[in-house]
């Protein structure tokens, strides 16, 4: 067991590094730098500024080639900095610091209200299947997975608006925008939550219901359901205790992609929503060339993938013995 947690943290730490490299790399393939994008905002805006270029290029080192300024900025890692975003010329750190607890609130409530749905919807449609539920569900479940989520949360904004004449959008309201943390704020927060979490968790708890739905019903057929029920087990019970574990590993094996999901959220419809995840942080920051604020983002949501993944096999390993001994 030891042995095998350290083989996976030793080719862990080998993925991290090629996440680092391979992210630092594709950030600087479009044309330009940061200082490209920033001349042609001021040309935008109608300022004249092409004396800066060359300075901005030498305050953070943009002039130097390539591979130095990654081990630079690998040098900042290792030493716990995430260097200086170009863009807002703030610490890395404190600029996702800001978003970073509103997304994490917002992603674990999605993959709460998901897995809440999901396991009983699909435990249900495998046990009754055929049924008129069972068939009422799966239309459901074909429909949430063919809509995409930011039509679904631009449908909810236009009900909001239209019947509720509310703000669906945003986590707060206007007068909690900028106010400190307070009982008042909290509950604000929780009230604007359930939008957000019911868009997210849409398309996950119909895809989650197949897959739960298509496991147990592979595992009900197996001879040990069969014999336990001809030794007079309850079917209740039965149903809990057996095929149930073992057709959680779908959900066991979605920890690894949960993780980096916590951080990043969905882009494009915490844009929809006008979210202050870090997921369009992310976005802005590759547009602007930000590398240092982007390239940040995505070795977090590499290391959060890789230690999502070895949980996920862990408890894999907890919930099926056959994984166990067959490693």
């Amino acid at each position: 067991m030891l042995s095998y947690v350290g083989r996976r943290m030793l080719l862990g730490l080998f993925t991290i590094w090629a996440v680092s490299v391979l992210s630092f790399a594709i950030i600087q393939l479009p044309p330009g730098d940061f200082a490209t994008t920033y001349l042609a905002r001021l040309a935008d805006s109608g300022a004249a500024a092409s004396a800066e270029a060359e300075q901005i290029r030498a305050q953070f080192g943009l002039d130097q080639p390539i591979y130095v300024q990654y081990l630079k900025w690998l040098g900042s890692l290792l030493h716990g900095d995430l260097g200086v975003s170009l863009d807002y010329n703030r610490p890395v750190a404190d600029v996702i610091g800001d978003r970073l607890p509103t997304t994490v609130v917002v992603s674990l409530v999605a993959i709460a209200f998901t897995w809440m749905l999901a396991l009983p919807i699909g435990v249900y449609s495998a046990v009754r299947k055929y049924s008129l539920g069972d068939y009422a569900l799966t239309f459901l479940g074909f429909l949430g997975l063919a809509i995409p989520n930011f039509l679904f949360a631009l449908i909810v904004m236009y009900f909001g608006f239209a019947v509720l004449d509310a703000n669906v959008g945003g986590l707060y309201s206007a007068e909690f925008e900028t106010a400190p943390w307070s009982i008042a704020k909290a509950a604000d927060l929780l009230q604007h939550l359930w939008v957000p979490a019911i868009v997210l968790g849409l398309a996950g708890t119909a895809q989650l219901v197949r897959v739960m739905r298509a496991n147990l019903l592979d595992e009900l057929k197996k001879p040990y359901v069969v014999t336990a029920r001809a030794k007079g087990l309850s079917e209740r019970r039965l149903i809990a205790k057996y095929p149930v574990r073992v057709a959680l590993n779908p959900f066991a094996s979605s920890i690894g992609f949960l993780f980096p999901q916590i951080v990043s959220g969905a882009v494009v419809v915490s844009i929809v929503l006008s979210l202050p995840t870090v997921g369009p942080l992310l976005l802005a920051a590759l547009q602007a060339q930000d590398m240092f604020l982007a390239g940040a983002i995505v070795l977090m949501l590499g290391v959060l993938t890789v230690i999502g993944t070895l949980i996920s096999d862990l408890v894999l390993m907890w919930l099926d013995p056959r994984i166990r001994h067959a490693r």
